[in-house]
């Protein structure tokens, strides 16, 4: 998952950073209001971990602004501000997660894949597409019980994609949400292809895959 960390502790910031870089998540910093809407617009995240005593503003403030947009980003609120009014507040306006300050970053991971398991529609750690079953949380691919060898980036494609069934995901999409950010990134690079042609190999292998569809100039879909 791609994770902004909005947090004007630098020295809390970085420990979270390296925690789930280190758990396999794709993660950038922000250290106010600013830089965190700024983030939001032009990239595209799974997770957003918000502070509320942000140096130029409250973070209940980035919180309204990015519910407009009706985007479907998940908000976890980070603070040590423990209030019941405040943790009201904070779900009321679109947070869906609260987590006071001081926490344990195991916690935090787990409400992050608890989350996002419910915004995505599953309630176990398992996806299953066409007799393939993922484990999400050991990046473990298997079909009819026999286990596909995929490289990390071959999972987090194929996770992704499946996620987003039904719907076409562009080149730039999958570059963002798999290497990070987009503007640190070739772009017109082939490499997402050349991921996607071995992991159809490799999903070839056990069963016709004509559902992995290319959409031609586009990207990728792949239709249940």
């Amino acid at each position: 998952m791609n994770v902004l960390i909005v947090e004007d502790n630098k020295e809390l910031a970085v420990e979270v950073y390296d925690f789930l870089c280190n758990a396999g998540y794709i993660c950038k910093i922000a250290n106010n209001c600013a830089e965190a809407l700024e983030e939001f617009g032009s990239n595209d995240y799974d997770v957003m971990l918000l502070d509320l005593g942000l140096p130029d503003g409250d973070g209940f403030d980035v919180l309204q602004a990015i519910r407009k947009t009706k985007s479907k980003i998940a908000v976890i609120v980070l603070t040590a501000r423990g209030e019941l009014d405040d943790r009201i507040n904070g779900l009321h306006l679109g947070a869906d997660d609260y987590l006071t300050k001081p926490f344990a970053l195991t916690e935090l991971a787990a409400r992050m894949f608890a989350v996002v398991r419910r915004i995505h529609g599953f309630t176990l750690n398992n996806l299953s597409i066409h007799g393939f079953l993922l484990q999400l949380q050991d990046y473990k691919v298997s079909f009819s019980d026999q286990p596909i060898s995929l490289t990390k980036k071959e999972f987090d494609i194929f996770q992704y994609l499946v996620l987003n069934k039904n719907r076409v995901i562009t080149r730039l999409q999958l570059t963002e949400h798999i290497w990070g950010d987009i503007l640190e990134v070739n772009s017109d690079s082939n490499f997402i292809d050349v991921h996607v042609r071995n992991l159809r190999k490799k999903l070839d292998k056990h069963t016709a895959i004509d559902w992995f569809e290319t959409v031609r100039n586009v990207g990728y879909r792949i239709n249940e």
